[in-house]
């Protein structure tokens, strides 16, 4: 059996291309309102990673159509994913999530609710509300975790242990909701075999995985101490070799929803090469093939927004 795609997996899914449409619930972070800090992670962006979505003084409706606008040339199958995705999108009360959620669900043209959050931000009676959602359309939930090293969750400010994330999965599981976990490869001070680690802990408990190199980017405290010299990020190179180790260490069951990054290039300080994301992936490729380690189509989803 190859690897699988997101596109592929939604295609056996659907039977069609289904595009993901980013769009904001306008929530925050208990990492962001004191709660937990009030400085997010130390590589968040202002955006809290959702530079690509829709602003949130739109509603979920008009932000949907207007995310659906600018993907219309590529697909004529008219299948999307909603996907919440700046900041945690399962923080707050349940029914202003209620009616988050319901809006995204109802057009025709969405297939399916993607939510992400942190695993932290999951208590009882929002999972008895994405129960119910699940039952009207599919949801998934990606949940940030970047590692399971506790020495690098306390440099990066994530504020939850890993015994967070296991909690999490295992009541998502419970409800029937698939989980996408998200990895960031080349966090400072993480040797490649910690990177390794991370994803060998996940094998057997996510659904999906997203692998993201480190980007710094500007106006974080992340960018500060790589403007101080404290660290460096990884050769377009290296991190090759190290996605592709991580995609062999993966169950084959297991869908690899991303391998590279997106970030805003207008913020972007480093590393400059993953800005070029089509030379990125075709070195990611070539690495594939030349060393035959089985695959689909294409790794990266492509309509990841």
């Amino acid at each position: 059996m190859r690897y699988y795609s997101l596109n592929e997996y939604y295609r056996q899914k659907y039977g069609k291309k289904v595009y993901r449409l980013s769009i904001s619930g306008g929530m925050t972070c208990p990492n962001r309102d004191g709660v937990l800090d009030t400085r997010g992670c130390i590589f968040c962006s202002a955006g809290g990673s959702g530079e690509f979505a829709a602003s949130c003084e739109l509603s979920v409706r008009e932000q949907l159509e207007a995310a659906k606008r600018r993907v219309s040339r590529k697909t004529s199958d008219n299948a999307f994913v909603a996907y919440f995705q700046p900041f945690s999108n399962t923080y707050a009360d349940v029914e202003t999530l209620r009616r988050l959620y319901t809006e995204a669900i109802a057009p025709d043209f969405i297939v399916e609710l993607a939510i992400g959050t942190r695993p932290d931000c999951l208590p009882p009676e929002v999972l008895d509300l994405l129960s119910e959602i699940n039952s009207v359309k599919p949801v998934t939930v990606e949940l940030g975790l970047q590692t399971v090293h506790e020495s690098t969750a306390r440099y990066i400010r994530r504020g939850y242990a890993l015994e967070a994330y296991d909690r999490a999965v295992r009541n998502l599981h419970r409800i029937g909701v698939g989980v996408i976990t998200h990895v960031i490869l080349g966090l400072p001070g993480e040797t490649e075999e910690m990177m390794y680690d991370t994803v060998r802990y996940l094998a057997d408990k996510t659904d999906g995985i997203k692998l993201q190199l480190l980007h710094v980017l500007s106006d974080t405290d992340l960018a500060k101490e790589y403007e101080e010299g404290k660290f460096t990020t990884l050769s377009l190179e290296d991190y090759t070799r190290v996605v592709c180790r991580c995609i062999e260490l993966l169950p084959k069951n297991v869908v690899i929803c991303r391998v590279t990054g997106d970030g805003d290039k207008r913020l972007l300080i480093a590393p400059q090469w993953s800005a070029d994301k089509k030379r990125v992936l075709n070195f990611i490729n070539a690495y594939l093939r030349d060393h035959n380690i089985e695959q689909g189509n294409c790794y990266v989803a492509k309509n990841n927004r």
